[in-house]
């Protein structure tokens, strides 16, 4: 199956998708702001051939909800209608610091940072949906 990984955010929305065989998340964009988002994923989804998405859920650390786990819930809601395909949620705590450290050590500037680093989020949420479904 082809996932779509999505970290959900207010600015920007990192993008990531895994090969058919589920092993490797990679990356793939980021989309700013609200404005079509959901038109530009439904894109996506299509072009991509996904069978299935992985949105990011966003909970505090002692995993109680926040103000963004009810938006991203209302997000995953619309994003349902609109693609048509199943949607998975995912524990995301820790992707963005893990995200952080995975571009540390690169060249990028904090402006290229910045835009990246929610892809590079995404593919962590990713690799962890894809981890819990393989067998021990």
């Amino acid at each position: 199956m082809r996932y779509l990984a999505i970290d959900y955010g207010n600015k920007r929305t990192g993008l990531a998708l895994c090969d058919s065989a589920e092993t490797l998340a990679t990356p793939l964009a980021v989309i700013e702001g609200q404005k079509e988002l959901l038109n530009k994923i439904a894109d996506m989804v299509r072009d991509e051939d996904v069978d299935a998405i992985v949105l990011g859920l966003p909970l505090s650390m002692d995993g109680t909800e926040s103000p963004q786990t009810k938006r991203t819930l209302d997000f995953g809601q619309r994003l349902k209608k609109h693609v048509k395909i199943p949607v998975h949620l995912q524990d995301e705590r820790l992707s963005s610091f893990s995200a952080e450290q995975q571009l540390a050590p690169g060249k990028f500037t904090s402006g290229k940072k910045k835009k990246r680093l929610d892809a590079v989020a995404a593919a962590a949420i990713l690799e962890a949906f894809l981890q819990a479904k393989r067998p021990e």
